[in-house]
């Protein structure tokens, strides 16, 4: 147990690399969700215009 406090005191600078390491992983944990609406709402705007362009097609035709 002693060696793992060690690990986390990280030589006194624990202090400053744990909550570090939370903002990023909060910071990427954001890009994430972000991309992952961003590319959804692509998929709903690709999938109009594919409709709309068939519909266009087949009053063309």
């Amino acid at each position: 147990m002693e060696s793992f406090m060690q690990f986390a005191e990280m030589g006194g600078y624990g202090g400053y690399v744990w909550p570090a390491f939370g903002i990023v992983l909060a910071v990427m944990l954001f890009m994430w969700i972000a991309g992952m609406r961003g590319w959804r709402k692509s998929e709903q705007v690709l999938a109009s215009l594919r409709s709309s362009r068939r519909q266009r097609e087949d009053i063309s035709e």
